[in-house]
This record gives C-alpha cells, structure tokens and sequence, in this order.
C-alpha cells in the first residue's frame, strides 16, 4: 500500500538536527563479539511494566555506512520506544573507515548484533517472537537486508546458518537498491561493497541489497521523506512495487515536506508513523521466514 502523510517539518540542515539530538544513556552497553565496535545499547521499560517479556526493537542508524556516524543519533527514538513499552537494542558496527568495516564484515556484524538478541533473552525479559528492525538511510539498507538473510545462498560470504526471524520492519529513507543508488551518484556504495567497478557491484548486490532480497517474508513499511533523493523516492517506489508482486506486505508512506533526517526527528509527525507500524509488528509472532523457493 502506498499513503502520503502530510505533516509540518522545518527541514534544518542535516548536520544542525544530528547535533541538537539530545544525548540518552541505555541502562547497559553490551558487547555481542570481540571487537570494540561490536556492541550495542540496551534499554529495558520500567519493571512496573505488565508484559514479563518486552518486544524488542532493534535499532540500526546509518551515514552512508561511514565511522564519523554513530550508533548516538538514534538515541531519541530509542529512548521514546523505552517509554512506549518497548525493549530497545541500539547496535553499532564497524563502518567504511573502521579496520574490517565494508564488504564482508560490516553485513556481518550487523547480522551478529541482531541474532545475538538469543542471548540478551536468556539474561533479560525480551521477546524473540516479537522482534522488528528500525533502519535509518544506510541502516534502512541495513535492516531490510538483514531481514531477509534467510533467502543468502550458502556459498556467500554474508551466508550464516539460522538467521533471528523478526515480525516487522520499519526503514526510514534506506538505501533499498544498491545498484539503482550508484547509479545515482553515490560512490559510497561502490565503497561499502568493495568493488571495483559496476559489474562488481552488480554481482555482489546478489546477496547485499535489499531489493535482492525479495521476498523477505515479513511485513514491511517504508518511510521516507517527499523532499529526499529522486533516486531515494524511486527505489523506494521500485522496491514496493517488486516487494509487493512477490507476495510482501508493504506499506510505502511518503511524508509531504520532510527531508532525509526528518524521518528521525520524533518531535515530527513521522513519530505516529514509525509507532504506529511498531505496535502492529508487535501485535504479531514471528514464525521465522522460509526463504526463497
């Protein structure tokens, strides 16, 4: 389904809103393999709260997958999902300019963080069944790939046996099509792959771009802002449309007026859409995907 919401938005600077994001502190930091940027912060709804076991939503922040963004610009959402109820597991990875960062190891740390939510049920009260990905812009790309890793052939390096199955996710302004984002004049993706030219990227796209992932077999919404990317809006309308001919629930939502990082400002009206999509995915049990046939 494809919807226009219509909000207010200021549409300051990218680099203006990322510095007035107020700084959150998670009630544990938590490392989910041996390198000092493999961890991620975890925050628990108050113990007054009448679910035993929280939904977990796991968040996955971008800037065009490089190491001068952090994990910190997601607090906010983070913190106001806590508030709502829900467990929130904010993760960090190593990025482009990061030893090990790119092409393999960034998809890979990514999917660590996520399946090593088995291990924050064992010493918190967290949901496996109800389990939903939040991506920002490269974490968007992020999210909706990890979200389908079930559908990697065995023979990739991004192949890992048992993927965490999740109930939802919920991208906000991704890079869904690798390809379609290159050729749109973003040399970071070039970078992020470790490739050398096109056809590169176009083979290892196979198995790291979302829209390759396709059919991923859990719902999906798809946030972004009227005044991003043209080629941002038409991958985002591409993936829908392919996403949907597959058999995906997707609901594509475009905000009238909003830009790239309005989409994470929760003081905008993008906060009932990424709530709203939230409370569903987690009304719903993840039976765990079935990959590609």
């Amino acid at each position: 389904m494809k919807r226009t919401a219509i909000g207010s938005f200021l549409n300051q600077s990218v680099l203006d809103l990322v510095a007035k994001l107020p700084a959150m502190t998670a009630d544990v930091r938590i490392m989910y393999d041996n390198d000092p940027l493999t961890f991620g912060d975890l925050r628990l709804p108050h113990s007054d709260s009448p679910d035993p076991l929280h939904p977990l939503v796991i968040l996955i922040h971008g800037g065009a997958w490089e190491s001068s963004f952090s994990l910190g610009y997601m607090d906010q959402l983070a913190e106001l999902l806590t508030g709502a109820g829900f467990a929130t597991w904010n993760v960090e990875f190593r990025r482009l300019n990061n030893p090990g960062g790119g092409y393999p190891g960034t998809f890979l740390d990514v999917g660590k963080a996520i399946d090593h939510s088995r291990q924050l049920a064992q010493d918190y009260p967290v949901d496996l069944n109800r389990v939903v990905l939040l991506g920002h812009s490269s974490g968007g790309h992020l999210a909706t790939w990890a979200a389908g890793r079930i559908n990697i052939p065995t023979a990739s390096e991004l192949f890992v046996q048992n993927p965490l199955p999740v109930c939802g996710v919920v991208d906000l302004a991704g890079v869904l099509d690798l390809e379609c984002a290159y050729r749109g004049g973003r040399e970071d993706v070039r970078q992020i792959l470790r490739a050398k030219n096109l056809d590169e990227i176009v083979d290892k796209s196979r198995t790291a771009s979302s829209v390759n992932m396709l059919p991923l077999g859990v719902p999906q919404t798809l946030i972004i802002g009227s005044m991003d990317d043209a080629w941002r809006l038409e991958s985002h309308e591409r993936y829908h449309d392919i996403g949907t001919a597959v058999g995906d629930e997707i609901d594509l939502v475009t905000l009238e007026g909003a830009n790239h990082f309005d989409v994470v400002d929760a003081s905008s009206p993008v906060w009932a859409e990424i709530l709203g999509a939230i409370f569903n995915y987690a009304g719903r049990r993840a039976d765990g995907p079935t990959g590609k046939s």
